[in-house]
């Protein structure tokens, strides 16, 4: 297995900035040409990633037969699009070294959690707008090259409306709100609600998240696949009826402090997300495991 680190250094990009991959060495005994990537997006409301929805996952979807790869990406006091930057940056990397790598280049999944979600939907609605190729510097390229294939959302932040985690707002915005909404062409606040962002070009996406989230309310997920409906793009969502936020994989490989986030009826999500991208591709890799 290739395990690299590769330092993001992007205008604005904070020194911690970086992606970690995982890749599986290729194998002739093995058979298979290529094979999907999976690229996590860690939560933590703009203010930090978190350890648990991090290489944990990764290293799931890696004995699931996937390639994975981690964004440890800038959070306040960089502010958007500092961090989509990144995502796309990455994207764009996994794509140019697909073919060393034997990553189908087709089959580039981007997920997220929490705020990490939003990070991912921003690039799943974002990703052919005029703002983010400037701002990469490659207003005359493709944008193809950093567009995701396919989305998996966790519990994700979506809305800043009724229902939103403030918190997350507040750090991504930060002082910059006059400076984003001028970016954007609309008031940051109001743009970065992803509900409202959904069009046609959004890639399919696969959402989980539990009634009883009482951080980043379930009507998140919901309105974006409200959005997703009305822009014609197959989405799948599974909404468990208990389960508190930030639960990760759900099981004791990404507990927290004194056994929290252990919601054992939820830990099925993995294996549904696993079902989901193979019908999707149309691709077999491995039986899930959680």
């Amino acid at each position: 297995m290739k395990n690299e680190t590769y330092k993001i250094e992007l205008p604005g990009s904070q020194p911690y900035a970086k992606l970690v991959t995982y890749i599986q060495d290729d194998s002739a005994e093995i058979g298979i040409a290529s094979r999907p990537l999976v690229l996590v997006c860690p939560g933590g409301g703009y203010e930090f990633t978190s350890d648990r929805e991090a290489e944990p996952l990764a290293l799931q979807f890696l004995a699931m037969g996937y390639h994975a790869a981690v964004l440890r990406y800038s959070v306040a006091p960089a502010v958007f699009p500092m961090s989509l930057c990144e995502l796309a940056w990455s994207v764009g990397l996994v794509r140019e070294h697909a073919e060393e790598w034997h990553v189908n280049p087709e089959q580039i999944i981007v997920l997220g959690c929490s705020a990490g979600g939003h990070l991912v939907a921003s690039l799943g609605v974002f990703w052919n707008r005029d703002f983010l190729a400037k701002a990469l510097g490659a207003e005359g390229g493709d944008r193809r090259h950093w567009r995701p294939d396919g989305l998996i959302l966790c519990y994700p932040v979506i809305t800043s409306g009724e229902y939103a985690h403030r918190g997350s707002f507040e750090n991504l915005i930060g002082d910059s709100e006059a400076e984003i909404s001028a970016l954007l062409g609309a008031p940051a606040v109001e743009a970065l609600s992803l509900e409202n962002q959904v069009s046609g070009d959004t890639p399919p996406t696969f959402l989980w998240h539990t009634y009883t989230d009482d951080c980043v309310p379930v009507e998140n997920s919901v309105m974006f696949v409200n959005g997703m409906c009305r822009a014609k793009v197959p989405s799948e969502l599974h909404v468990y009826p208990v389960g508190g936020h930030g639960l990760s994989l759900a099981n004791q490989l990404t507990q927290g402090q004194g056994g929290t986030a252990i919601q054992e009826e939820c830990a099925s999500w993995i294996s549904l997300a696993h079902t989901w991208i193979e019908a999707q591709y149309g691709i077999k890799t491995a039986e899930a495991s959680t």
